[in-house]
C-alpha cells in the first residue's frame, strides 16, 4: 500500500537538513535533540561511501535515515550500520521509513556489502517492529557500554 503523494522525494542528505532533522527528533522524543546533526551530516557529506537520505513532501523534510560503513573489527567484516532514523509523527504510517530503508539497503547491496546492522533499545517496541518488517534479526554481537567519569 502506497500512502505517498506524487510530490514525495527521497534525496541524499545535505548539511542544510540538520535543523529539520533536529525538529523531527524533537517531535518524536518530545525532548530537545541531544545530537549535533550538523556535525553528523558534515561528516556524511564529506564521505562518498556512506549512505544517508531524507524524505521530502512538498519540499519539506519529513523523514531521514543516517548510516555509515564500518570497515571491520572484532570479527566483523566490512558492513553498514543504520545509526539513526526518524519520521515526522504527522507523516508516520505512510511508508516513509520503508522507502528510506529501501534506498539505503539498495545502495549497500549495489556496493557488495553483505551485512547491515543497527542497534535498538530493547524497550523500543515501534523501532523493533519496524526493523522486523525489514527482515532484521538479532545478530551475534552484544552491545556493551562503559560510562566514563567526567
Amino acid at each position: 500500500m502506497n500512502n505517498l503523494p506524487d510530490n514525495f522525494l527521497i534525496r541524499s542528505i545535505k548539511i542544510e537538513d540538520a535543523d529539520d532533522i533536529g525538529r523531527i527528533m524533537t517531535a518524536i522524543t518530545k525532548a530537545p535533540a541531544k545530537i549535533d546533526f550538523r556535525q553528523v551530516i558534515e561528516e556524511q557529506v564529506q564521505s562518498d561511501k556512506d549512505a544517508s537520505f531524507v524524505a521530502e513532501i512538498d519540499g519539506k523534510v519529513v523523514g531521514f535515515m543516517i548510516s555509515h560503513i564500518v570497515y571491520g573489527g572484532f570479527g566483523l567484516e566490512k558492513s553498514a550500520w543504520i545509526v539513526t532514523l526518524g519520521v515526522d509523527p504527522k507523516f508516520m504510517g505512510r511508508d516513509i521509513g520503508n522507502k528510506l530503508a529501501e534506498e539505503i539497503l539498495g545502495v549497500y547491496r549495489d556496493r557488495g556489502i553483505k551485512h547491515v546492522f543497527t542497534s535498538v533499545r530493547w524497550d523500543s517496541v515501534d523501532l523493533l517492529s519496524f526493523f522486523k518488517t525489514l527482515d532484521f534479526d538479532r545478530s551475534n554481537f552484544i552491545n556493551l557500554r562503559k560510562d566514563l567519569d567526567l
